[in-house]
């Protein structure tokens, strides 16, 4: 039982790390910084990398809320292959690792020690409608908007904030929303 829980920490590494999507040679930058209560409210997921954690999600949402700490609570609610099936939801804890806000360590389990991911945004347009985040690692990467469509011009933003951090678009796939 000792040996079970020693592996938990990497076992559950495993599960959510997976191949690199980005060029890590090529410089990830992020943006200068971040209104967190402009940023906080629902997302909406336009386009993904395949995440083992997201395996057949459709109307994929992301809620952030400040709490009177300062840290943010991340609601990702996901809807299991239909749009029509029942919502299932996983609540983690985030932190900011710097000033500008825009560097996050988000962790859905905060009992197990270095299970903390890295959440950086990479773009945002001036009216926070549109986000771009990454990982570091190029493990994962996100488009997420304030409505669950967007124009074409708003997801080409995303796609070339994107690229710029390296990220190969051959595997990004679109996440079905609701009006899609």
């Amino acid at each position: 039982m000792n040996r079970l829980l020693l592996m938990l920490p990497l076992l559950l590494a495993g599960c959510v790390s997976g191949p690199a999507f980005r060029d890590n040679s090529v410089e990830i930058e992020t943006v200068e910084q971040i209104d967190l209560n402009r940023y906080q409210g629902l997302w909406y997921e336009i386009a993904r990398f395949p995440v083992s954690f997201e395996e057949g999600c459709v109307g994929v949402t992301a809620e952030y809320t400040i709490l009177p700490d300062d840290t943010v609570r991340v609601v990702n609610t996901c809807r299991e292959g239909s749009l029509d099936a029942p919502p299932r939801s996983s609540t983690a804890s985030a932190e900011t690792v710097d000033a500008s806000n825009a560097k996050l360590k988000v962790d859905f389990v905060p009992y197990v020690p270095f299970t903390a991911g890295d959440y950086w945004i990479l773009d945002i347009d001036e009216g926070y409608r549109t986000v771009v985040v990454g990982t570091p690692d190029g493990t994962a990467g996100w488009v997420l908007a304030r409505e669950p469509q967007i124009s074409q011009a708003r997801l080409q933003r995303g796609y070339d904030a994107l690229q710029r951090a390296g990220y190969d678009l051959s595997q990004i796939t679109l996440t079905p929303q609701p009006g899609g």
